[in-house]
Order: C-alpha cells, then structure tokens, then sequence
C-alpha cells in the first residue's frame, strides 16, 4: 500500500506544478487580438471527419457568400486544413497531428467541423479528443454557446468555461489501486475571472440584464466555492446587471419550468456543467444537430458544431443529408466575433426564417428532406431577400 500512495503522491507532485505553470502563464497574457487591426482575417476551414467536411464546407460556403467583398478586397482569406480525421489522428497517435497544428496556429479563427473521439471498445488507440486538445493548445478558455427559440421566450447564452474543471486533467487521474482511482478538478483565479468578465461584458454588449452563476458549490466547496466567489466578485462592476447564482441540479430543472426559464439570459458555468446543460438546452432548439457553439481565447478562436460525427451516416452514404445549421449557427458567431454583426444578425435572422418560421426545406437526414447544399442555397437565398426587404 505504502508504494502505491508514493507513486500516486509523486503523480499528484507532477499535476501540480503543471497546473500551477499554467496559471502564471495564463495571468501574464494580457490582451485580446484586436481584428480591427488586422489586415487580413485568415478564417481556417477544418472539416474533421464522419459528416465534418460536408456540413463544414456549406457553412463555410454561406460565409464565402456574406464576405465576398471582404475576400475580393484581401480582408479576408479562406484556408482549408485538412488532416484532422481520426484515420489520420490514430495514424500518429497524436489528438492533432503536428503539421495540423501548425496550420491552425496560422490562422486567426477556425471553422471546425466534428471529429471523432475513440472510447473504450472501439477500433480506436486511446487518443484525446481533438476538441480538448485544441482548446488547451489554443487556450480557448470561453466556449459560447447560444440557444434561441423565439416562440418559447428564449434567448439564452451560455459562458462554459473551456479550459479547466472536470475536464482539465481528464487523462492524467491517478489508479491508486486496483480498489481506488481519483480524478481531479481545477480551479485558478485568473481562469475563473476571464470567463466571469467576458461573460458579463457580452451581458452588457448585448443588453442583457441578468447573469446566473451555475455551480454545485454547496458540495463540491473548494474549487467551485472558488469559482463562484470570483464571478460575484467581477459582477459588482456591473451594477446594472441582475445577478444571481444557482445549484446545477436545479438549474437543469428550471430550464424546463415554463415560467421561470423566460427570465434566464447568461449563465456562466464551469467546464462539466456546461458541457451537460447545454446539450439540454439545445433540445428545444430542435436537438444538438441545430446549435453552434464558439471557443474563444485571446490569440485564437475556433467555432464548430456541438455534435458528434456521425459516422453511421457516413456509412450508409446518408452525409449529403446531414443538416448544416449547427454550423451556420456557429458561422453566425463568427461573423460576430471578427467585427462583422451586421452580417452575424442578417444570417441568424435568416436561419430563423428557414428554421422555425418558413420551413420551405426541412432537413431529415435521408432522402425524404433536403440535400446539406440545398439547405445551404435557401438560407442564402433567405439571406438576399432580407436584404432586399422582401423577407
């Protein structure tokens, strides 16, 4: 027993100076890239793998077609990475080749699509997921993610911290035993404070006027105690915003509740909680195959879908189905983010049309609906029409 705890405490020593390295560095990076400034955004387009190219390459097709200009004027370049499919992941036993990487570190923002990440059982070498990877090679610290259906009164935001929690060390637990294995949860100040902030200055950008704080900190004390204390501690230099903080368990319960889930607008979550409540949240979207999310650092950001790959209806030749919209919603973010909201709001009002209200095409996933292109082409004929006034 007596050698177990001391290979364990040894591990343990280990985590702690990576993590605690990790905070310094992330206190000493400062400022967000300013695009602005730039001058040319260079959009990278990473398709993934399973139904990843396909709905990928259709947003990333309504995206050429909003920034035609700025794409005739050397603004902005569209570049396509490939190399990102689990074939090409298990071939080098890396979560993102090394070539991929340096690809993407070339790039301002990321278009992703899905990728697949192996569990136990499959055909798969236990890799990471190239999500995590990249949101820890990237330090995309905030993942956004917006869900929005008018006819129920909703209009939620979701800031999930992207770096830290549950997730953080997910690989690296401790088998003490074959009686005792731990995992671990990471907090650090600065982590929690520049996902409070940037939380709260959307909440302000955006008029919005409540944020809730979603934590389980009545248990799990120390980290998310910690979490929570500095999220109150940043919402007093927003007086004008109503704050409030909940437990996640109910929270997941008032998200069904008629009446009380129209007075949420921001919440602010750590990484697992976030990941859970958001794929809920997306159900009345119409489900996970709908939503869009962002992964926002200061140097990068990548946007993408919040599903899986699919890799059923890969098989049996079903992806020109596959429905685009989880990526237009995240094609939307984008826009946003790289300072064009005029055409960010000219999309998401056009998916609105094509989802909810109009319907002219609907998406089954086989024969019975509309192609991935064909969606794609009516939203970008949705999008003239608003523009022309005739939506």
């Amino acid at each position: 027993m007596q050698d177990n705890i001391k290979a364990a405490l040894e591990k343990f020593e280990k985590l702690l100076v990576s993590q605690l390295e990790r905070a310094e560095r992330i206190k000493a990076d400062k400022d967000f890239v300013d695009y602005s400034k730039l001058d040319t955004i260079i959009i990278g387009v990473c398709g993934g793998d399973g139904i990843g190219p396909t709905i990928t390459n259709e947003a990333a097709r309504v995206l050429k077609f909003l920034l035609k200009d700025e794409v005739s004027a050397g603004k902005v370049e569209f570049r396509n990475i490939e190399g990102l499919t689990i074939e090409n992941r298990a071939a080098v036993g890396k979560a993102i080749p090394d070539d991929v990487l340096a690809e993407l570190k070339k790039c301002h923002v990321i278009l992703k699509g899905p990728t697949t990440t192996p569990q136990a059982g499959d055909k798969w070498p236990n890799i990471e997921s190239a999500n995590v990877a990249m949101r820890k090679e990237l330090d995309l610290f905030a993942n956004v993610r917006p869900v929005k259906v008018p006819a129920l009164g909703i209009d939620w935001t979701f800031f999930r911290e992207n770096t830290e929690g549950a997730y953080a060390l997910g690989s690296s637990g401790i088998h003490v035993s074959d009686d005792l294995a731990i995992d671990f949860t990471v907090t650090t100040a600065e982590g929690s404070r520049r996902i409070a902030r940037l939380a709260f200055e959307y909440a302000r950008k955006n008029k919005k006027d409540r944020v809730s704080i979603v934590t389980k900190a009545n248990v799990i004390k120390t980290t998310d105690g910690k979490f929570l204390n500095i999220c109150k501690e940043i919402s007093k230099d927003y007086p004008e915003i109503t704050t409030d903080e909940w437990y996640i368990d109910i929270m997941t319960a008032k998200l069904i509740d008629d009446k009380r889930r129209r007075d949420f607008k921001v919440f602010i979550l750590p990484n697992l909680y976030g990941d859970i409540i958001t794929d809920e949240a997306a159900e009345f979207q119409g489900g996970v195959g709908t939503a869009g999310s962002g992964n926002i650092g200061k140097r990068y950001a990548m946007f993408e879908a919040i599903h899986g790959s699919a890799p059923r209806m890969v098989s049996e030749g079903r992806e020109i189905y596959a429905d685009p919209s989880s990526m237009l919603r995240a094609a939307v973010m984008l826009l946003s983010h790289i300072g064009h909201q005029d055409k960010a709001d000219l999309l998401s009002r056009a998916l609105d049309i094509c989802m909810f209200e109009e319907r002219s095409l609907v998406i089954t996933g086989r024969n019975t609906g509309a192609t991935c292109r064909e969606y794609g082409d009516y939203v970008m004929s949705t999008v003239e029409n608003l523009a022309k006034g005739l939506a």
